[in-house]
């Protein structure tokens, strides 16, 4: 039995078809992404997952239980965390944490347990009022987590962390698969995707575009290694790359940042080094790497994940 399966998922908004045809399956014990720009339908799709909005059309079975015909079964076993998560404001992290476990019929963690996972330790006896972004968006990261849920829904669970509490919350998403748990969730972080995800989907316009591991989408998508850099000064330099050697595809040009694929890195860099001696180009830094999820994105959807 999968842990979640999604066949022909619809909603619609008027003539807007926020989710349009996705069907996606996610096996028992896997981090799994859904990933697309502003508006491509995500949350939507999430969220008719998690049982909190109706299709129009489609199956959708967590579990093995029908959400739509189900729901409250299905909330008993879930985990959710979503965007904004509104706290009580006088409550301290671990009354909040106390007051959810009264929620559960059921075995729920014990709240030192989830402040530890984390890392709210020194916040424990703080009002959720006076909590920094970074750390409320922990506290709905540990909420999610207590009764011990067989999937997790992170909703841009490290949105407004800084880097180390960022990777500190990787650990803790790894400790969830360990336990035997799945996880759904969203993010705008290309590198966290990579890192984390046995799988990602891709989408855009409610659509899937592409779905499988980080590292077969990466292979099947690019041969090349790419030449990033940033050019001094303020001629145009729309054309200038025109024939350079070993290019595979069209140049990104963008406030000056270039972004080139080649399939023949040193005969480029070549080339790239006699369009300088001869003034054509000034380089600012220059950049040499293979290709990551994020090119991947770029190159299917046309977007920055932001957009």
């Amino acid at each position: 039995m999968q842990a979640i399966e999604v066949e022909n998922l619809k909603k619609y908004y008027g003539k807007i078809r926020a989710v349009d045809g996705i069907s996606l399956s996610i096996g028992q014990g896997e981090v799994f992404a859904l990933l697309g720009p502003n508006g491509a339908g995500k949350t939507t799709t999430i969220e008719i997952i998690e049982g909190l909005r109706l299709p129009d059309s489609g199956i959708v079975n967590v579990l093995g239980l029908d959400v739509i015909r189900q729901p409250r079964q299905v909330k008993s076993r879930i985990g959710i965390q979503l965007q904004n998560t509104a706290l009580f404001q006088r409550l301290t992290v671990a009354e909040v944490l106390e007051l959810f476990r009264t929620f559960y019929p059921g075995q729920t963690r014990n709240s030192r347990e989830l402040i530890d996972l984390v890392d709210l330790g020194e916040k424990k006896d703080t009002q959720s009022r006076e909590l920094s972004g970074g750390q409320r968006q922990r506290l709905s990261v540990a909420l999610a987590l207590v009764n011990y849920p067989e999937i997790v829904f992170l909703d841009e669970p490290t949105t407004g962390l800084d880097p180390q509490a960022r990777r500190s919350l990787w650990d803790t998403i790894r400790q969830i698969q360990k336990s035997g748990a799945s996880v759904l969730l969203t993010t705008h972080y290309m590198e966290e995707a990579q890192e984390l995800c046995d799988r990602v989907a891709i989408i855009d316009s409610g659509t899937v575009i592409a779905m499988d591991t980080p590292g077969n989408l990466i292979q099947q998508n690019f041969n090349e290694t790419i030449i990033e850099f940033n050019t001094a000064g303020s001629r145009p330099l729309d054309g200038i790359f025109h024939g350079l050697a070993g290019l595979t595809r069209p140049e990104m040009v963008k406030d000056h940042h270039v972004t080139l694929y080649t399939a023949n890195t040193v005969a480029t860099l070549g080339s790239l080094m006699n369009l300088s001696e001869r003034g054509e180009i000034h380089f600012d830094t220059l950049n040499v790497r293979v290709a990551t999820l994020e090119d991947v994105f770029l190159k299917l959807t046309g977007k920055t994940i932001r957009d």
